[in-house]
């Protein structure tokens, strides 16, 4: 029973009002360390996002997606296609979140895994193509 309660108390405290009135975006990609936490960073430099990011693949994503992050999130930016559609696989396992998610919230970018963190050409396609979805 404590995990349970464990878990439901994360899901109330991902909607902490504290956390400022900026709009709460995850970013997602493989393993949650290149892509991902460069578009986290420079998503919240560009427009003052409060970000996070997290690996779709959870045998070596660091920080793995969970119910928690995807109830936190206002929107959900995907590198590419493949981890949006193994997020919808996921998706269908998630409890209290699911059905609570708008699936205008996401956004695909299409942006291989070619960069190293912070890579110049990787901050200009994530504000480029995240420009060009909305």
């Amino acid at each position: 029973m404590q995990v349970k309660r464990s878990h439901m108390n994360r899901l109330a405290n991902s909607r902490n009002p504290f956390q400022t009135d900026a709009k709460k975006v995850l970013t997602v990609c493989s393993a949650g360390l290149l892509r991902s936490p460069t578009a986290a960073k420079v998503l919240s430099e560009a427009y003052g996002f409060n970000c996070r990011a997290a690996g779709i693949v959870e045998e070596y994503a660091l920080v793995p997606v969970t119910e928690v992050l995807v109830y936190w999130a206002d929107e959900i930016v995907f590198m590419q296609q493949e981890h949006f559609d193994d997020f919808q696989d996921m998706f269908d396992s998630f409890g209290p979140a699911n059905g609570l998610i708008d699936h205008s919230m996401y956004q695909i970018l299409d942006i291989p895994d070619n960069f190293s963190w912070m890579d110049e050409e990787l901050q200009k396609h994530i504000l480029d193509k995240y420009d060009e979805k909305k």
